[in-house]
């Protein structure tokens, strides 16, 4: 039986920090994306940085959330913390996008069956932790769910609304990090084998990228949307590049958490906590400078750098625990003005026995084997398995 990686939870005080290490390098790479995503076509040293980190930003977020998850019965307890950690945040940072883009000058819509920007991920991972105890119920989970990311792209319907496409694409990258919280693979983090292997693997997506970054398409990567007929496979080989995507994606996730340092790292570990802060925050921090042109103005390589690492220290300083802190009512709301009590449990008290004449015991009788049969010995049943 494979024996689950220690995972720190909300509740624990102590925090395993390679998790949390590599949260903060995931968060730090979906931040400088989008801070540079609106130059990213004028400059070759961006899309370059794109194609290479694509794998340690959505697809390392997905796999972590898998990490994290439980396919456990969908209890009360669980439920109630479905909707004030995912649901509940998901729509008071949409109500904020839409605030702002107003206060900047655009119209006010309100989203709802489509979630702005990275809010997207809110809804799906809400779908990934509702459907993982179903999911683990297949004989064959990841092929099963691998199968339907394929077929997906040949489904017109399955689009952005309600995050449909990428719930069901990246469903096959949140099991497997599941699984991967629940002990497999566990010899490749611990073998020294596998630290050249994932610097390997690290280096040929540099290698990837520089090479042939123009010729990769940024629908291949995001997977959001149905195949499409230029592809160089054509409509019937579409799918072979959606599994090299969802392969490769899953292939340098290990590799970004076997180069993960195992032990505390000073300032960075302690950041580990507010990565689901940084995702949620950093859009409304970024969206007012891009709208009035101030991201625009970085052209030499000089401001491309500054750039960088304005994403970096904005990861930083949104993942501080002042920060979390002080976020904490829109990021973790109570809600007990939606939801009922949590029910507590009767305190039952012991009756007072009277005093009384001692009951007459029962005669002895042997136990009656099932047809006169013996149960085997616990030797011959072997141990007991646990499901």
């Amino acid at each position: 039986m494979e024996k689950p990686f220690p995972r720190s939870t909300g509740q624990d005080r102590t925090r395993d920090p390679w998790w949390d290490n590599a949260r903060v390098v995931s968060a730090a790479l979906i931040v400088v994306l989008h801070t540079v995503g609106s130059i990213m076509a004028r400059h070759d040293s961006l899309h370059v940085f794109h194609v290479a980190a694509w794998a340690f930003r959505v697809p390392a977020f997905v796999v972590l959330a898998g990490v994290f998850s439980s396919a456990g019965p969908l209890g009360p307890r669980r439920l109630r913390t479905l909707l004030t950690s995912i649901v509940l945040p998901a729509l008071i940072f949409s109500v904020l996008f839409s605030l702002e883009r107003k206060a900047l000058g655009g119209p006010l819509d309100l989203h709802v069956a489509q979630l702005p920007w990275t809010l997207w991920f809110l809804m799906s991972l809400f779908c990934w932790r509702l459907l993982l105890p179903l999911v683990v119920q297949l004989r064959h989970p990841l092929l099963v769910t691998t199968a339907v990311a394929l077929a997906l792209g040949y489904v017109e319907e399955f689009g952005l609304q309600f995050s449909a496409s990428r719930t069901l694409v990246y469903l096959p990258l949140f099991y497997f990090g599941w699984r991967l919280g629940q002990g497999m693979l566990r010899d490749w983090f611990e073998s020294r084998w596998s630290l050249p292997a994932a610097v390997a693997g690290v280096l040929g997506s540099i290698t990837v990228a520089v090479l042939w970054h123009r010729d990769i398409q940024g629908h291949w990567l995001s997977m959001r949307h149905a195949y499409q007929a230029d592809t160089p496979l054509g409509m019937e080989g579409a799918w072979l590049i959606r599994l090299a995507v969802l392969v490769s994606a899953a292939a340098l996730v290990l590799c970004l958490l076997r180069l993960m340092p195992r032990r505390k790292v000073p300032f960075v570990s302690a950041l580990g906590a507010g990565g689901f802060t940084v995702y949620l925050l950093h859009p409304l921090v970024i969206l007012p400078l891009r709208e009035k042109g101030l991201i625009a103005r970085a052209n030499t390589p000089v401001e491309l750098v500054a750039l960088v690492l304005c994403g970096v220290l904005l990861t930083a300083l949104l993942a501080s625990p002042f920060v979390r802190r002080l976020a904490r009512p829109l990021t973790r709301p109570t809600a007990t003005w939606l939801l009922t009590p949590t029910p507590t449990r009767p305190t039952t008290s012991t009756p007072t026995p009277t005093p009384g004449p001692a009951p007459t015991p029962a005669p002895a009788v042997e136990p009656v084997a099932d047809r006169g049969s013996t149960p085997p010995p616990a030797s011959v049943l072997g141990p007991r398995r646990t499901p």
